[in-house]
């Protein structure tokens, strides 16, 4: 079945408060509860996949006043979130479920579980006298599959997704192969199909993200990578120059997402900081260049475009860093449209994007994810001017292939194959920090 760019804006492009890992066991949590009908919830057990434990760990949770954790996660989602508000659950995060969270906690009542498998996976169980709620996401971070209350299945609750005509796999299964199979020109093609109601949904997007921007500007949130490069630029250390601009706008956001602010960010392919990163750079940048506000905005829609592309090929969730790879890939295409360039420029900034940071792992998302979105954002900047000035890797370099198509695809493999076991140590030395903090 064939999408149109709308389908991938409304699927891939959608507002996320917090870091995605923390609100998907959140989700999972607050849809279990929602099960038991206000009684008090004694216990929670939690499996998650090795990614989702890898990215949840660290992240500062909103609303909690900078806690972290799994179990955190778990607790104010079951005790205070909605999971009528998706990837904005803990929206609704209060005092007294923070409190309540602590006693949890403090009293073992959250158990945490890793399964041994890769994908996108987070179950929970509530334990509330003899009943027991059970809700499970896969795949997706908002994608909840399975509910159940003491051994039956609930069918019939809003909060399931669904599955798409007869095929047995989710809408969003179906969008990945689609998108697997297009090339740069298709996607490149893609920008005229941009209406009107897409502007006004790429433009909250912009207003998103640009507010928790200029939240880390003002605060120094997180790092305070952002709040210190512009310092830098008054100290003249800097140059206000395309890509200095991009790494600010970008860094700053990270840093005020990261630090747990409670602010939504517009995400993309899943991911509050890619969606930082496919749309701030391209914004930072567009005083520098003699264009409207709507072309802006339709080099934005090609970004998340091009970076639900590579993730359709690298996976959800994986080692290699996706906020640089694919939301970066994205970025560099958006920002070649910008400046005058045409579809073979993009390929060639893609490809530069790709040889310069394919190598940065995702070891889970914490503060410091703001300095990978400085480096990602000037990056993107650079590999696009350095393609329309006809710099562009050769394709017997490393992974880069004879086209874009070839590049993502050897990407993909590096991602599926090559990195797994680099993610199994990366999760192996989290977890011995963890243990030596006990």
């Amino acid at each position: 079945m064939p999408f149109s760019v709308k389908d991938i804006l409304q699927m891939e492009v959608t507002p996320a408060l917090g870091c995605t890992e923390p609100a998907a066991i959140a989700l999972a949590t607050a849809a279990a509860a929602s099960l038991l009908k206000d009684k008090e919830i004694d216990g929670i057990e939690l499996w998650v996949d090795p990614n989702i434990y890898k990215n949840g760990t660290a992240a500062a949770i909103p609303g909690t006043n900078g806690m972290t954790g799994l179990d955190v996660a778990a607790g104010v989602g079951a005790l205070g979130g909605d999971p009528q508000r998706g990837l904005e659950v803990l929206d609704t995060v209060d005092q007294l479920s923070i409190d309540k969270t602590k006693a949890l906690i403090a009293s073992q009542g959250v158990r945490i579980h890793l399964f041994e498998e890769s994908g996108l996976h987070v179950k929970a169980s509530l334990s509330s006298g003899n009943d027991r709620a059970v809700a499970e996401i896969k795949d997706l971070h908002n994608n909840i599959v399975h509910l159940s209350l003491n051994n039956e299945d609930i069918t019939d609750s809003e909060l399931l997704s669904k599955v798409a005509g007869n095929s047995g796999k989710s809408a969003m299964a179906l969008l990945e192969e689609w998108l697997m199979d297009l090339t740069l020109d298709d996607i490149y093609e893609m920008i005229d199909e941009i209406d009107e109601d897409d502007l006004k949904f790429l433009k909250k997007g912009v207003e998103f993200n640009v507010t928790l921007a200029e939240h880390g500007l003002k605060y120094g949130s997180g790092l305070g990578i952002g709040k210190a490069s512009e310092r830098l630029l008054k100290q003249k250390l800097l140059v206000k120059d395309m890509a200095t601009s991009a790494r600010i706008l970008t860094s700053a956001a990270a840093d005020a997402r990261m630090s747990g602010v409670n602010l939504p960010a517009m995400s993309s392919a899943g991911s509050g900081n890619h969606g930082l990163t496919a749309i701030l750079p391209i914004w930072a940048i567009k005083d520098f260049v003699d264009h409207d506000e709507e072309t802006v905005l339709r080099a934005i829609g090609l970004s998340h475009v091009i970076t639900a592309y590579v993730k359709a090929h690298t996976g959800r969730l994986s080692a290699v860093c996706g906020c640089s790879v694919a939301a970066g890939a994205g970025a560099t295409a958006g920002i070649t449209y910008l400046v005058g360039g045409d579809v073979e420029h993009m390929a060639g900034a893609i490809k530069n994007i790709m040889e310069d940071l394919a190598g940065v792992i995702c070891d889970g998302a914490k503060a410091g994810c703001a300095l990978k979105l400085n480096t990602a954002a000037g990056a993107a900047v650079q590999a696009a001017l350095f393609s329309l000035q006809g710099i562009n890797v050769q394709d017997t370099d490393g992974i880069i292939g004879q086209s874009t198509e070839q590049t993502v695809k050897n990407l993909g493999t590096l991602s599926h194959q090559g990195m797994v076991e680099t993610d199994r140590t990366i999760l192996q030395i989290m977890r011995e920090k963890e243990k030596s903090r006990k």
